[in-house]
């Protein structure tokens, strides 16, 4: 078949930029150079130009002629607008449909792809490769999409056109406008090549890029695929090479937490695993590469930089089915500058208190005041001359890293692309500290050194000049602390019974707030509520209340909070100034609380809708409502009314949610769900009690309570079933969330999240890990030997 929109690499060599991109041309040019690459094709920059100037949109204008009229309206210095813009972009890009002759092409190229294996269907990674990307003027790889574990022709064209639709990223779009490049006159190749089963994977550098030593060699190394390196999710080995001599110099063993593989439940794509699970525990800090393999990396990272007269930048993988050593990719380094001499450096003072260590990842001194973000989203916290702080610097944070004085990071190797952009913008950076989010907090001031790699307490004037110390700003900012290294399905979420504590909550990684309790912000003005109300002190009441919510909300954001109303029983509000109305019960647990009190009382559910509504108006649009104690739709339908009545929009302002406490909601569950609902969360405190006719804070038969009683899980399980039919999320706020042994049969049940208190979140994040791989490799096992099928020996 004579191709017009395919090459492949036997047939091109690296002056084809122009057509395939740095990365398809340098592929090309190893391939002929006989460098051992993984063979492939790609498709061309020309199959892009032709997509987006032949498909045409709703109003009949081509492709390309919308696109350019809403970058043409975009200021790419607003990251709100430019992050909305970018988006409708992609979006636009995946909905069209691929044009039948590039279809074709690409099905036939991939099944020739497929016989040089004798299969009909072979893995490929699909990767995008900019025209204007890895180009001597720029380093910023990885702008674009990579797409890996890919299989079946089908999947291959979809990718495609997600590569396509990743030259519309925020940080793409922000890099070429900031660098001059005409947004028309930039196409993209997608490059499909064989995947690598990597045992070892990682990137190496054929000059220092720290020290600018170009008589050494750096190579990070970790288990898995490579992506976990480049992206730095993961803190990789690091091995320094003396050319020539062949001689180790340094050896970093770093502890290895997670590794990326191919995902055993689907077969398709790439998961995160903990190295513990997946290889063993000794594996975690264990040398990745022998030191005959360090020194095999070194010598064809000097024939690769030897062909191309520059230090390169290059990926590198061992394939687990042959053993041998595969490069994916190479580019030039274009962040080298002359080394300075050690006269030059800043002197270490007695006055500079290290409280930090990491990897030195972009040479220089920077100060300021610290500001700590959890994703891209929050990069407007960030002004001008602050210390970003962060989990790990992603790549759609560079116009923050643009503003900052200093990046800082938990997790990352000197070679990850988000090291490679700080090298970039001269910005000095620390990588791989492993508590930089937990030890520094938004509004601290420190001293960034980014050549030792290490951090110290406020601005220490030996190492900066004054000039610096005065541009340290004073510009707000709330904590928000990044998320725990180990990545789940199931989220795993914090209880918080008070704002004050909402900044230590947040610093335990979890995924949101499963429950934010009223009580405390309530029964903390010092008197009744309806008595505060009724004293004409609502207005009061309802920014005490918006101040503790805004708290939390902030500290979490954009993670979600879920607000439970009131909920105190009569005893608590007996105690009271004021309470002395307040009805004598004999069991308070079983009596007026909850939604029917708030119901009886609306005037104080009022004040927390007023409440939550102006908080949402000031942006925070993470907030759930969750109302306790429901037994009756007719319940949600009157809360929701009185929302409204206040202005709060129930669906559309915030989530809406209730909790499943009493057993009567359990049972009717599917009429709460035609009720209108967001979500669901357990409250197995009082499910169990009420499900087993036990008072909980009886010590006479304390040990009949049980929340993993047959009859409470079945009232679990039925809920979650009926939710997930509907699609309604799921999630556990009671004590049980806090239980090891409950987290994993929820997870097993299939809920959704789990929220703990907030001295288990990291003990219950590992249960549900542990067990999320069990149930996956499981499946797998099924899969592979079938539900009857015995092993033979």
């Amino acid at each position: 078949m004579a191709y017009r929109f395919i090459k492949w690499f036997e047939e091109l060599r690296k002056e084809d930029v122009p057509l395939v991109g740095g990365k398809g041309a340098n592929l090309g040019e190893m391939t002929n150079a006989g460098i051992p690459v993984p063979p492939g094709f790609c498709v061309t920059a020309e199959a892009y130009k032709y997509f987006v100037e032949n498909v045409r949109v709703e109003d009949g204008r081509t492709l390309q002629e919308w696109i350019m009229d809403i970058i043409s309206k975009t200021n790419v210095d607003d990251s709100k607008q430019l992050q909305e813009n970018t988006a409708k972009i992609r979006e636009k890009i995946i909905s069209l449909e691929m044009p039948e002759e590039i279809a074709k092409e690409i099905e036939q190229a991939y099944k020739e792809l497929s016989q040089r294996f004798g299969k009909d269907e072979v893995y490929v990674a699909v990767r995008s490769s900019a025209t204007a990307e890895d180009l001597p003027e720029a380093s910023f790889a990885g702008q674009q999409e990579t797409f890996l574990d890919v299989l079946g022709a089908d999947d291959v064209k979809d990718k495609v056109k997600r590569c396509w639709a990743s030259l519309w990223t925020a940080r793409a779009t922000f890099y070429r406008a900031k660098q001059g490049f005409d947004h028309s006159k930039v196409y993209l190749s997608a490059v499909v090549q064989k995947m690598v089963n990597s045992e070892t994977s990682g990137v190496m550098f054929t000059a220092n890029p720290v020290t600018n030593d170009r008589n050494e060699i750096m190579i990070n190394a970790s288990w898995g695929l490579g992506e976990a390196v480049v992206s730095g999710a993961v803190t990789p080995d690091e091995y320094i090479v003396e050319k020539g001599t062949w001689k180790i110099k340094e050896k970093f063993i770093a502890k290895k937490e997670i590794m990326i593989v191919r995902n055993p439940e689907t077969g398709k794509g790439t998961v995160k695993v903990p190295v513990a699970e997946y290889l063993g525990p000794e594996y975690v800090e264990k040398q990745v590469l022998t030191d005959e393999q360090i020194i095999e990396v070194a010598k064809m990272g000097a024939k690769i930089e030897e062909h191309y007269g520059w230090p390169q930048d290059i990926e590198w993988a061992y394939d687990k089915d042959d053993g041998k050593l595969y490069i994916v990719q190479s580019r030039p380094i274009t962040t080298l500058k002359e080394a300075e001499s050690a006269a030059t450096e800043a002197a270490e003072t007695e006055e500079a208190e290290v409280i930090l260590k990491g990897l030195g990842a972009s040479p220089g001194i920077g100060a300021g005041r610290v500001v700590v973000i959890f994703d891209a989203s929050e990069i407007d916290k960030v002004k001008e001359g602050d210390v970003l702080v962060t989990t790990m610097t992603n790549p759609d944070m560079v116009p923050a890293m643009k503003r900052a004085s200093a990046i800082v990071t938990d997790e990352g190797g000197r070679t990850s692309h988000a090291a490679i952009v700080s090298r970039e913008l001269g910005i000095p950076a620390v990588v791989g500290t492993k508590e930089a989010t937990k030890k520094l907090k938004t509004g601290d001031y420190v001293t960034v050194d980014g050549t030792r790699g290490v951090v110290y307490k406020g601005i220490v004037k030996s190492l900066v000049e004054k000039k610096e110390e005065a541009a340290v700003g004073a510009a707000g900012g709330q904590v928000v602390v990044a998320g725990a290294p180990l990545i789940t399905a199931t989220k795993v979420k914090v209880n918080v019974s008070m704002p004050e504590v909402a900044e230590r909550a947040a610093a335990t990684g979890a995924d949101g707030v499963g429950l934010l309790r009223a009580e405390h912000m309530i029964l903390s003005i010092g008197q009744h509520p309806v008595k505060f109300i009724k004293e004409g002190k609502e207005e009061e009441l309802v920014e005490k209340l918006a101040e503790g919510i805004r708290t939390v909300a902030a500290a979490f954001y954009p993670r979600p909070v879920w607000y439970r109303t009131l909920d105190a029983p009569t005893n608590e509000f007996k105690e009271m100034p004021g309470g002395e109305d307040e009805p004598d019960e004999r069991n308070p647990m079983l009596g007026w609380r909850g939604i029917r009190r708030s119901l009886d009382q609306p005037e104080l559910l009022k004040a927390e809708f007023k409440a939550i509504k102006k908080v949402v108006e000031e942006g925070y649009n993470n907030i759930g409502v969750m109302l306790p104690l429901v037994g009756h739709p007719e319940q949600i339908r009157k809360a929701k009314e009185i929302a409204l009545e206040v202005g709060l929009v129930p669906h559309k302002d915030v989530e809406w949610g209730v909790m499943i406490e009493v057993p009567a909601a359990a049972l009717i569950i599917e009429e709460l769900v035609k009720e209108g609902i967001d979500f669901i969360s357990f409250g197995t405190n009082d499910l169990t009690q009420y499900t087993l006719a036990i008072d909980r804070d009886n010590d006479r038969i304390a040990y009949l309570y049980d929340e993993t009683h047959p009859a409470v899980l079945k009232l679990i399980k039925h809920v979650i079933k009926v939710c997930k039919k509907h699609g309604v999320e799921t999630s556990i706020c009671g004590q049980a969330g806090s239980d090891p042994k409950m987290a994993k049969i929820l997870v097993r049940l299939g809920i959704d999240s789990i929220s703990a208190n907030p001295d288990a979140v990291e003990l219950i994040r590992k249960v549900v890990a542990q067990e999320e791989q069990k149930i996956i490799f499981e499946a797998a096992r099924k899969k592979l030997f079938g539900e009857e099928d015995e092993l033979e020996f």
